[in-house]
């Protein structure tokens, strides 16, 4: 049953300019889709001020406002496993065109629900069950798009579609970034208040059903239409299979999301308001340096997913682990001293986070296709619903007894990543 299909042993074929097109696609629409789930923590001070009671004090309201993009932090998990036992047995492209739509309609109702003062306490309930449905969308659209892109390749150039695909995600983050800078540049604090906080969700829901469309040119994967033919579908619940028979891969799967979550919450997503707290760098300048280290980080996923098929992962994870504790820690040690090397040290420490296109290379690999989506569906999303979560606290600790706080977390990681890595390498993998 979980034997690999002929058709991933064949002889590998270059790629043709349908892979391309499928990339492309496949990309397109997992940066749509990031950029409708990250928009949120962009207007959150705003949204926080709409929908909930104007009485309410301020600390109260960010920690409701911030309660309800954490909601859909923890809708990843079931929604991601119920969407990956259906891509196991019905297919992979299904779920693959739902995880988007279940994105795109939750994001353009959020640009037109009605406020507070309109509907009351119906206000911030429909925009919590939005959320949650966002949530459940981009548990099934990573890795769901990781095992899509994967299983329509040559076998030689998962790596490299792994990494292209990450990028993608990557991008749909500097999208949302240019995007609110964009509407809190062209509009006044009381115009954004009024009615264009709505416009970057309006735009995400317009953008994300335009790809539902573009999925539609989308075919189902070569491997899972041979396990369709063969009828070698899963005979019992993949979880089920998944829990019983890949525990090691699951250990793998966890311990290499944890490095992922980390690099892109802490570098990515927590360093710009580092960078203005510690570091006393102006808003504008925290964010053009984080804008550069985003374009750097999506350039070295694909860098690396490439290099893994040539070197193996374990290698690139060794070496681009190793340079991230050495970059990262010297961008966070030497800014007190040097503000100016601020855009050079965030560019290269963004271009080593680019590691973490080698993640999904390895997961992919680890599950058999039969249980594959499930497999790496369930090791990934609750391992980024349990570290995506505490990583931001355990940072926040640290920096209590330390302005190198960040640096120290994300060296622990690497140091795991690097063990990781060793083991693979050790492995031929």
């Amino acid at each position: 049953m979980s034997s690999v299909p002929a058709s991933s042993a064949q002889p590998s074929r270059p790629l043709t300019r349908n892979d391309y097109k499928t990339l492309s696609l496949s990309a397109l629409g997992g940066a749509l889709e990031f950029y409708d789930f990250i928009i949120f923590v962009f207007f959150a001070t705003v949204v926080g001020k709409l929908f909930f009671p104007a009485d309410m004090p301020e600390w109260l309201r960010m920690v409701q406002t911030f309660g309800i993009f954490a909601a859909g932090y923890l809708a990843r998990p079931l929604g991601g496993i119920i969407m990956a036992h259906f891509g196991d047995l019905l297919g992979r492209k299904k779920m693959f065109t739902l995880s988007i739509f279940m994105m795109a309609v939750p994001t353009l109702i959020m640009g037109l629900l009605p406020t507070y003062a309109q509907i009351g306490l119906w206000a911030p309930i429909l925009l919590l069950l939005m959320r949650v449905i966002q949530g459940a969308a981009i548990g099934g659209e990573v890795p769901g798009a990781w095992v899509f892109v994967s299983e329509h390749v040559p076998p030689r150039h998962i790596g490299y579609a792994c990494g292209s695909l990450t990028s993608g995600l990557t991008a749909g983050i500097l999208l949302g970034s240019l995007v609110a800078t964009a509407i809190n540049t062209i509009y006044s604090p009381e115009q954004v208040s009024d009615y264009a906080w709505r416009i970057p969700f309006l735009l995400g829901g317009v953008f994300g059903l335009l790809s539902v469309y573009l999925r539609r040119w989308l075919h189902e994967t070569p491997i899972f239409a041979e396990m369709q033919q063969r009828k070698t579908l899963a005979a019992e619940l993949p979880l089920r299979a998944v829990l019983r028979d890949h525990r090691g891969a699951i250990v793998l799967s966890m311990l290499l999301t944890w490095l992922l979550s980390a690099a892109i919450v802490v570098v990515i997503l927590m360093t710009p308001t580092v960078l203005q707290t510690v570091y006393h760098f102006s808003p504008t300048v925290a964010l053009k340096a984080n804008s550069l280290a985003i374009v750097t980080l999506s350039l070295g996923c694909v860098a690396c997913g490439a290099l893994a098929d040539r070197f193996g992962a374990g290698r690139v994870l060794v070496i681009g682990c190793l340079l991230l504790l050495a970059s990262s820690w010297t961008l966070y040690h030497s800014l007190v001293d040097h503000p100016d090397w601020l855009f050079s040290l965030y560019a290269l420490t963004g271009l080593f986070v680019g590691t973490i296109g080698v993640v999904p290379y390895v997961m992919v690999k680890a599950f058999p296709p039969v249980v594959r989506f499930s497999g790496l569906s369930f090791s990934y999303n609750v391992a980024y619903a349990i570290f995506g979560g505490l990583t931001p606290l355990a940072v926040s600790l640290l920096m209590k007894e330390s302005p190198m706080g960040p640096a120290y977390y994300v060296a622990v990681l690497c140091v795991m990543g690097m063990l990781v890595g060793a083991y693979l390498w050790k492995r031929g993998r």
